[in-house]
């Protein structure tokens, strides 16, 4: 499953060098991401009300080609691997043909009491967060 989505550049987002600022790019991620658990059923508020969260541990990004004021993005993001409490998603943002940024990002599903890794209980392991859907 390949999620993907599409935002357009704003000016206040750019650096000096009228490129978006590399801390952006994790706006535009986390965007994606959400849209992702949106898509395969997984129902963010609910997990939250629930008292769980899906904490991010780890992000690599490969920035390749500066976006620019105006441009429009597009977001993929696929899961790359799903345990019993956590995965690795892969993202990739790009401006028609150009992939400008690479992403590999690392989950865990976590009791938002204690910030502490929890296994996915069944209501929230849907298909979807891991490869093999």
């Amino acid at each position: 499953m390949i999620c993907e989505c599409s935002l357009q550049v704003r000016t206040y987002e750019c650096d000096s060098y009228g490129h978006v600022n590399n801390a952006n790019y994790l706006n535009y991620l986390e965007y994606a991401r959400y849209e992702l658990l949106k898509d395969v059923g997984f129902d963010y508020t609910k997990a939250i009300s629930a008292g769980y969260g899906v904490f991010i541990s780890r992000i690599e990004i490969d920035y390749k080609k500066p976006a620019l004021t105006d441009d429009m993005l597009t977001i993929k993001t696929w899961p790359l691997k799903k345990g019993a409490v956590s995965g690795t998603l892969a993202q990739e943002i790009r401006r028609s043909d150009d992939i400008l940024a690479e992403a590999k990002v690392t989950w865990a599903f976590v009791d938002s009491k204690t910030g502490i890794p929890v296994r996915i209980p069944r209501e929230w392991n849907v298909p979807g967060l891991g490869p093999d859907c």
